[in-house]
């Protein structure tokens, strides 16, 4: 929740949250957030979770769930005892760093807390590092919980509580028998909340076979936004962000604008990013100090700053005339932060825009949007090569105009632009174009429409699943096998996971790509047969990677991945397999889909190759 959506603090019904039992440290981290009145999800669930009650919350994304289980959590907390207490499974990659970073704000006045997430395609260094060190709360994806329970470096045997958030999308997204198999592994005596915004009948027998006695509290989001806003989303991946994000800003017509990221380090890596590619931008964060905070917040009012990346906390009660634009670099899962969000535009009457970037697998978030704001983003499109092309050249034209305006210097010119064509023998006009040429330097001016690989992967993003999935009935005719071995040599692997354990060709696409780093173009053909599955890789895959990928699962089994030697070696016919669609690692499976591409292969740096925008030449005075 944000001031703005808080009741008045003086109003005699409403109780505060020390009249809920959250005290000293706790508290104090609360009232620096700028939290004065409870939710009237935290109201409900906080007394029942501190009196030591198993609750049943119904409410809708963006009610304040979080702070509803996290403050009772924290405010039980046994710092002096460094095992894990309490467990949070989310359904996703970033619901997880969500939850962890609200866990580590609550925390903040506290000393000695360990929050830990825990989510697939990151490496298992850094979790079993701080494992070994000790921590207080885990908040994980359930299947990368659930190997580390394989292996043995979880402990859940002094876990005294448990949250399972966002449970019906969990079992939506196919971890029903992992969230079954983590429950199992618990103590006995423990406290168990669950939320969920739907309550299907998976849901309520999950409630009765592990909670005892739960109160269930049921939750009505009465969130709206402002009607001055224009809301608008594109389908994008996470890999193709910053290019796309670059596009929207050379088309857009902005003048000042916020992009809020998810993390403190996306702030600072995406500002970098921007600058690279000509734009004025800057990063604001918890982290900065606050004299560097104003600082850039009035350079932004001044219009010598038009960027600003922020994270939630560093945009609170941030009220700058100059935003026009609001761009959702990572959406949220929480409707209020959306709502707290997109209102840094469109204030006092005025009208503001707000863009959205939604992954595949966060098209779900959309209907919560729409009821949280009562209204209908519209899906947009991806601006083209020619709009961008359009745009530099107008601007290129303005840029012309604006130096022939100085009479001046153009005076000064003259004569050595005549001295140049009469020593070369050159017409006037291939000096004009070389100059042009000498202006814009290295990179071209106007981008190659046949060479579109962004838009590509965009629309690609934008088909319905089970073409990306690799669906029967969808899918695009298979390449012959001749004009694939062209694409790339592959080898047959065989792993063992089959058709009678439910698998999917895009769970073990998803789910090798995410532990091994592979790419789009590493797949070949997936046959999968009852028992197990063949999938072709390329044949000069690196040891190390195959090792990676033997501790790798699909549906909650190892897939023992080994070179397949064919029949004799039990392997399939391989000329018929579930051929894999060429996508994006956004769209990731149900077993894996909470993980997220790694950063440093993510973006592409403007030497790299990324599309960069038209920068004005520059005159020295």
């Amino acid at each position: 929740m944000t001031e703005e959506d808080a009741a008045p603090i003086d109003a005699p019904s409403t109780p505060g949250f020390e009249d809920l039992g959250i005290t000293g440290a706790v508290l104090k981290a609360i009232k620096d957030l700028g939290y004065e009145t409870p939710s009237p999800i935290q109201a409900a669930t906080i007394p029942t979770l501190l009196a030591g009650r198993d609750v049943v919350g119904m409410a809708q994304t963006g009610t304040g769930k979080t702070a509803a289980f996290a403050l009772p959590v924290l405010e039980r907390l046994d710092v002096s005892q460094k095992i894990p207490q309490a467990l949070v499974l989310a359904p996703t990659r970033e619901l997880a760093l969500q939850v962890c970073e609200a866990f580590e704000s609550y925390a903040s006045r506290m000393k000695g807390v360990h929050v830990l997430p825990v989510y697939g395609g990151q490496g298992y260094g850094v979790q079993l590092s701080a494992l070994r060190r000790g921590v207080h709360v885990i908040v994980g994806t359930p299947g990368r919980i659930m190997d580390h329970l394989a292996k043995g470096t979880l402990d859940l045997s002094e876990l005294k509580y448990l949250v399972l958030d966002e449970a019906d999308e969990m079992l939506k997204m196919g971890f029903a028998e992992d969230v079954e198999q983590i429950l199992a592994q618990t103590p006995t005596e423990k406290q168990v909340a669950l939320f969920s915004a739907t309550m299907p009948p998976t849901i309520r027998r999950l409630a009765q076979q592990y909670l005892r006695d739960p109160e269930e509290i049921t939750i009505k989001s009465k969130t709206a936004t402002n009607k001055n806003i224009t809301q608008r989303y594109l389908i994008v991946s996470y890999a193709q962000k910053v290019d796309a994000l670059t596009r929207i800003l050379e088309v857009e017509n902005f003048d000042g604008m916020i992009v809020f990221v998810r993390t403190k380090n996306e702030t600072e890596t995406l500002a970098e990013k921007l600058r690279a590619r000509g734009y004025s931008a800057a990063a604001i964060n918890g982290d900065v100090p606050q004299v560097q905070r104003e600082r850039s917040v009035n350079q932004l009012k001044a219009a010598k700053l038009d960027i600003l990346v922020a994270t939630d906390v560093a945009a609170r009660g941030l009220d700058v005339e100059r935003i026009s634009h609001v761009v959702n670099f990572d959406i949220p899962t929480d409707t209020e932060s959306y709502v707290h969000r997109i209102g840094r535009t469109g204030r006092a009457g005025r009208t503001g825009d707000a863009i959205s970037f939604i992954t595949p697998r966060e098209r779900y978030l959309l209907k919560h949007i729409e009821r949280a704001t009562r209204q209908e983003p519209t899906q947009m499109q991806l601006p083209t090569t020619d709009d961008v092309n359009s745009t530099r050249l107008a601007r290129f034209d303005d840029a012309i105009t604006a130096a022939l305006g100085e009479a001046s210097r153009i005076e000064a010119f003259r004569d050595i632009i005549a001295h140049y064509v009469r020593n070369h023998d050159v017409p006037e006009s291939d000096v004009a174009a070389a100059l042009a040429v000498v202006a814009q330097g290295d990179d071209p001016l106007l981008l190659d429409p046949n060479n579109d690989a962004l838009s590509r992967a965009v629309d690609f993003d934008n088909r319905p699943q089970r073409e990306r999935s690799g669906g029967r009935d969808n899918r695009e005719p298979r390449e012959p096998r001749a004009e694939r071995r062209g694409k790339g040599d592959y080898a047959p692997y065989r792993i063992e996971v089959g058709r009678r354990h439910r698998v999917e060709p895009r769970q073990i696409v998803g789910a090798l790509a995410n532990e091994g780093g592979l790419g789009r173009d590493d797949f070949g053909a997936i046959n999968i047969r009852p028992d197990f599955s063949i999938v072709e890789l390329p044949s000069n895959l690196d040891p190390a990677v195959l090792e990676k990928l033997r501790d790798t699962r699909v549906s909650g089994r190892l897939i023992e991945i080994k070179p397949d030697r064919g029949p004799r070696g039990g392997g399939g016919r391989r000329d018929g397999g579930d051929r894999f669609e060429r996508r994006d690692r956004d769209d990731r499976p149900r077993r894996d889909r909470d993980d997220r591409p790694r950063h440093d292969r993510d973006e592409r740096s403007p030497r790299d190759g990324a599309e960069q925008p038209f920068r004005k030449p520059r005159h020295k005075k």
